[in-house]
């Protein structure tokens, strides 16, 4: 912990422990305050939207970069490059948000935007919560400005795009955060899982009637009608009105070019 009665540096970021109110740049100590209410809770939306996006596998919250030996910031959320050891993460994030409320320092914003970027950090978006929302997305190449209504993206980083409103509206992250956890369990959306109950509930409906009309099912028919799909579901719900005995199911399924 860095000493009262010291100097203002230089330190070095092995001289800060976890817990300490401070970052460094080029040596020289930021104190770190607290966050607002409003603040801290935008910050959660915004990890939500991004922590649950299928192509990452680490993200945090205020977690301290080293660069080098003079350098240690944390951004308020960092995404990419976090292993799970103790002690700071050396290097940079791919991708860092910062949240800009009232009070803000720009010139140690600005700083700690180039430290990240000089690092190798490929998008710093900081999130202007006072004034138009607005975030501005920092890359080595320049500034750009993004607003509600338009969507963030960050190709290698994340799979999918991010509404600016997702980094601090709630229901717009919840939003993002429901499409990701579906894309990770293999769904393309919501739509695609309400589809496939509605098909698991056809062919539950027109198992039954077939047991209904031709008695037990053998388990090699049964896997075949399990491959049919809605429409040949529908055909084959159609079909067995006209069902006597087994033998008729089986001379539709040898029929139809789904069921093979």
């Amino acid at each position: 912990m860095l000493n009262e009665q010291q100097s203002g540096g230089p330190f070095r970021a092995e001289q800060l422990r976890c817990g300490d109110p401070y970052e460094l740049d080029d040596g020289h100590p930021i104190e770190c305050l607290p966050s607002g209410g409003w603040n801290g809770k935008t910050n959660m939306k915004g990890g939500v939207a991004l922590d649950t996006d299928p192509a990452v596998e680490s993200a945090c919250f205020d977690t301290g970069f080293t660069p080098d030996e003079k350098n240690l910031r944390a951004p308020d959320i960092a995404v990419g490059n976090i292993p799970d050891e103790p002690g700071w993460v050396p290097g940079a994030p791919p991708l860092a948000v910062e949240y800009a409320d009232t009070g803000q320092d720009e010139r140690d914003l600005q700083a700690k935007i180039r430290t990240l970027l000089g690092a190798g950090t490929r998008y710093v978006w900081v999130v202007r919560l006072t004034g138009p929302r607005r975030v501005e997305v920092h890359t080595p190449d320049g500034l750009q400005l993004a607003y509600p209504g338009e969507e963030l993206k960050a190709p290698g980083i994340l799979r999918n795009p991010v509404r600016v409103e997702a980094l601090y509206d709630p229901d717009a992250s919840r939003e993002a955060a429901l499409r990701n956890l579906l894309q990770r369990r293999g769904y393309a959306d919501l739509d695609a899982v309400l589809e496939e109950g509605r098909e698991e509930g056809q062919l539950a409906l027109v198992l039954r009637q077939l047991k209904r009309v031709t008695g037990p099912i053998q388990e090699e028919d049964s896997q075949r009608i399990g491959q049919l799909g809605p429409d040949g579901l529908d055909a084959l719900a159609e079909a067995l009105l006209d069902f006597r005995e087994k033998s008729d199911l089986t001379a539709w399924l040898e029929r139809h070019p789904g069921a093979e």
